[in-house]
């Protein structure tokens, strides 16, 4: 058995894979960057090593500096997580021609899934089902252009060496297919130095079902069932659940050997995932079920398989890397329950869920359910990396049980001052149709009207924070709130302000409509309920700032600006693209407010900019 592990990871994974190395009483090692020096995971790690300054590029990257880590703390393996260089051949290669064990598949195999195009004529040769498309070598814009027609729209647009829905674009019409195929290449060469794409037919009414499967190096391959991963914003999975609701036994039964037979083309050893996109127009059929790609590592919902299996992956990963055959046979693997796991971000649905970073002043996910997270109260979140802070977990007898403990977990985050999606999450999961089962990867973009909480504190919620202060003020707290936690002495104040606005709230001593926590500290009362966050001050405060509505374009979030679209003195339109900014992995369009002309241009491709940074100003027309 491996005696001493090295994470080249951060964040939520390399403290998951921590704690279980520790159970089986392996010593580990972090790495980290100038961002992370105080991160969790390098708090948690029986040793750390410096790798780099905060970019990814700089650091988590950087293949050699891992590797000159783990010799130089004496480490026998390196365990990558997931996401960074966990699914690089090359990198996987350079770990074993330096004398370490890699934890996780060969590299032969990383390299044979890695490219969904190749992946996806394997897995023709091996009889496992795939989608309609194009997997050409032409990559000319006049031929992939002719191949989305022919192969007729909508269709989707994917980066050949994407993951994490990186890379991908589904086009509607042939007038958009241009303009997506740049945005789709240019973010593919940014994440994985390859912006090779393919064509796939756009399913309509889509559900993605995915299998877990393990290998080892006695030639034994088995599968730990399947997960839905149908929630998803951006081809972001959001919310994903083990069993899939609907699976029967014979289709469960097809698309897990399916699975099997796609590991065994190419050798596998260790986790993996097969991914499949099914046409759940008539519910899920064997029959309509294709091949998307493999993720050759552990993904971020395998605690969902876990739940309903027993089985600790992690373990299996150390336990496999040192040689040893898969602990179970297929026959000994069954499912008990189901469980569900919502992916907690660091971002604004109010703002179309830009993310959202700073101190973590309060931070309080609750004691239900598995939480598993990289940050505590204290911390920071950088915008040099995912914006994932905590996944949700919650396990029940059947679904509905366990829809309800996660809903619960979900509407009693507590996070300050950075915005979270909890009480999207939580929204989602108690909405009819996903209570009923009714799910496709379009469910979230189709309902977002209604799943998005509004930004806005309900009079309810002022009235309940006007009872905290109150309460709190007064010399009885006999009658507090149930969860009001004192931290500085208050004052006794009846006018509370959020956002500019003022009231003077009477407090009636009714109970208000609203379940509810709160923090009552200085000149502000915080409240907390579903799921969000509100601050209460008792005096009002102007930003000062500019904003969209004189015309000025701010930076949502600090970033690097990656295109200028305009110059001074331009005529734009409403709606208008200006620039696009990067930051936390994703692109961000700005658009003109109104028909205008820009002035004061600020913008430069290549510059760093922080939030609430003033980019341009679009002068109104006359």
């Amino acid at each position: 058995m491996i005696s001493k592990l090295l994470i080249a990871n951060r964040g939520e994974i390399a403290c998951r894979i921590m704690r279980t190395a520790r159970e089986m009483g392996v010593a580990t090692v972090a790495v980290y960057s100038d961002a992370d020096a105080k991160a969790l995971h390098v708090r948690m790690a029986d040793e750390a090593v410096h790798i780099g300054a905060s970019p990814a590029a700089e650091s988590y990257l950087v293949g050699e500096k891992i590797i000159s880590a783990a010799k130089e703390t004496g480490a026998e393996a390196i365990h990558p997580g997931y996401g960074f260089l966990s699914e690089n051949a090359g990198f996987a290669q350079a770990v074993i021609d330096a004398g370490l064990i890699w934890v996780g598949p060969k590299p032969e195999s990383i390299e044979a899934m890695g490219l969904k195009d190749a992946a996806k004529e394997r897995m023709i040769a091996a009889g496992v089902p795939v989608t309609p498309g194009y997997l050409g070598e032409d990559q000319s814009v006049e031929r992939l252009t002719k191949e989305a027609g022919d192969i007729g729209y909508p269709v989707l647009i994917k980066a050949v060496a994407g993951g994490g829905g990186k890379g991908m674009r589904k086009v509607d019409a042939a007038a958009d297919f241009e303009a997506a195929l740049e945005s789709c290449r240019r973010e593919a060469k940014a994440s994985f130095s390859n912006d090779e794409v393919l064509l796939e037919k756009w399913i309509t009414s889509p559900r993605h079902i995915e299998v877990q499967v393990f290998g080892d190096s006695h030639g034994n391959v088995v599968h730990l069932f399947e997960r839905d991963c149908s929630l998803q914003r951006r081809h972001q999975k959001v919310i994903e659940e083990a069993p899939a609701p609907g699976m029967d036994e014979a289709t469960r039964e097809e698309i897990c050997a399916a699975a099997v037979r796609a590991a065994k083309a190419v050798d596998y050893e260790g986790a993996g995932t097969i991914e499949f996109i099914a046409d759940a127009s008539e519910g899920l059929r064997a029959d309509r079920i294709f091949f998307m790609e493999m993720n050759t590592r552990l993904q971020v919902e395998h605690p969902v398989t876990e739940e309903i299996t027993g089985v600790d992956l992690v373990e299996w990963q150390l336990r496999v890397a040192s040689g040893e055959a898969i602990p179970l046979t297929q026959d000994e693997l069954s499912i008990d329950g189901h469980a569900i796991e919502a992916r907690l971000y660091a971002e604004d649905p109010a703002t179309d869920f830009l993310p959202s970073t700073g101190p973590l002043d309060h931070f309080d996910l609750g004691e239900e359910g598995r939480i598993e997270t990289g940050v505590e109260q204290g911390d920071e979140i950088s915008p040099f990396y995912d914006p994932m802070v905590a996944k949700l977990i919650a396990w029940g007898e059947d679904r509905d049980e366990a829809i309800d403990l996660l809903a619960d977990i979900a509407e009693e985050v507590e996070v300050w001052p950075v915005r979270t999606n909890a009480g999207f999450i939580a929204r989602a999961l108690l909405d009819d149709d996903f209570v009923d089962a009714n799910l496709e990867t379009g469910f979230i973009a189709r309902k977002m009207d209604t799943l998005v909480p509004d930004p806005l504190p309900s009079d309810a919620a002022w009235q309940t924070a006007s009872e905290f202060a109150l309460l709190a003020a007064s010399e009885d707290h006999e009658n507090l709130p149930t969860g009001l936690r004192l931290n500085a002495a208050p004052r006794l104040s009846v006018h509370l302000a959020h956002k500019g606005e003022g009231r003077d709230v009477p407090v009636t001593g009714a109970d208000a409509d609203i379940e509810a926590t709160g923090i009552v500290d200085g000149e502000r009362v915080l409240l907390f309920s579903s799921g969000q966050a509100f601050e209460f001050e008792t005096a009002v405060r102007g930003s000062g700032h500019a904003s969209a509505a004189d015309g000025a374009i701010l930076a949502p979030m600090p970033g690097k600006v990656i295109a200028v679209d305009v110059s001074e003195g331009d005529a734009v339109t409403a709606g208008q693209r200006l620039m696009v900014l990067e930051a936390m992995k994703m692109e961000h369009a700005l658009t003109a407010p109104f028909d205008g002309t820009v002035t004061g241009l600020e913008a430069s491709v290549g510059g760093q900019v922080q939030v609430e940074a003033v980019l341009c100003v679009v002068e109104p027309s006359e």
